[in-house]
């Protein structure tokens, strides 16, 4: 069994960026600039923000974050989302998910210029991909798909079983994995909540990407032996008996079902650093594709 360890991949990616961006600076090229809008307090965006930021200070970029507070109408995010659409110095800028109830999420996210969603959420974007055009990739599946190909996971004319069909995870890496290319060229079955038997399908998958959000549900007897286990759920789930009162865990009873795996990603550190890491991959894109632009 091998570990398909996100945490060591996304800080290669980093230090590669680090290279490109050491480079620019040294041609006196505009560096690429990431910002993130966060409205309200929740801790979780707190946290992924925080690490967003401190993570472009490490490999070079600059970065803006724009706090709103939890009453901020939704007239009021749609003018910074202007702001920011407008603004020739940010190459690449994120809403970060959730947002407060009384805004409409998806307004909000059709409001971003494709060209600088480098989230990949914007359907001009999601269109490109499924057409196999060049787009901006959702960070998750991008990250997904590169830790794949980083390990040499074979894929080709597997049977990849994904559980889940969210836009932002299940349904992207259905696309990406059917696709011609390295990590891809598989057989994709989709998965969700209304799947019948759904035990009898993961049995016969080589590959299993599950996206549900519910914490241990892949049990050992779900999965045939030598399956490759991609684990993107992350639940807090409460335990007094922990300094922090509560611990991490995935959709996979990893202790069980990595006795069967040929590989296997833990929670945390396996997808979740991929996602930031593929996030700061695609504002570098950004960056290359608007200076390519503004000198043709």
């Amino acid at each position: 069994m091998e570990i398909l360890d996100g945490k060591k991949i996304s800080n290669d990616i980093k230090d590669e960026i680090t290279v490109v961006v050491s480079k620019m600076k040294e041609h006196g090229e505009k560096v690429p600039h990431l910002a993130a809008v966060l409205v309200g307090t929740d801790g979780a965006s707190l946290t992924y923000v925080g690490s967003k930021v401190r993570s472009c200070k490490k490999i070079g970029f600059e970065s803006t974050l724009i706090h709103l507070s939890e009453e901020t109408t939704e007239e009021e995010l749609l003018k910074q989302v202007d702001a920011l659409n407008t603004n020739p110095d940010i190459d690449g800028y994120i809403v970060q998910l959730p947002l407060p109830k009384h805004i409409d999420e998806q307004k909000v996210l059709m409001a971003v210029d494709p060209d600088k969603d480098v989230d990949g959420f914007h359907p001009t974007n999601f269109g490109k991909m499924a057409l196999d055009m060049e787009s901006f990739i959702p960070a998750t599946p991008f990250g997904i798909m590169e830790l794949l190909r980083r390990y040499d996971v074979e894929t080709e004319g597997m049977h990849t079983v994904v559980i889940g069909r969210s836009h932002i995870v299940g349904r992207p890496i259905s696309i990406l994995m059917s696709q011609k290319g390295k990590a891809a060229n598989s057989t994709v079955t989709i998965t969700h909540s209304r799947t019948k038997d759904l035990a009898s399908i993961t049995r016969n998958a080589d590959i299993i990407v599950s996206a549900l959000g519910v914490p241990d549900f892949l049990k050992a007897d779900m999965v045939k032996d030598g399956v490759v286990i991609i684990d993107v759920g992350i639940t807090r789930v409460p335990d007094e008996s922990r300094e922090k009162g509560y611990y991490i865990t995935g959709d996979v009873d990893f202790k069980d079902v990595s006795k069967k795996a040929s590989h296997i990603t833990p929670v945390p550190g396996g997808v979740g650093p991929m996602t930031i890491a593929m996030l700061l991959k695609n504002t570098l894109i950004a960056r290359a594709r608007h200076t390519a632009r503004n000198s043709s």
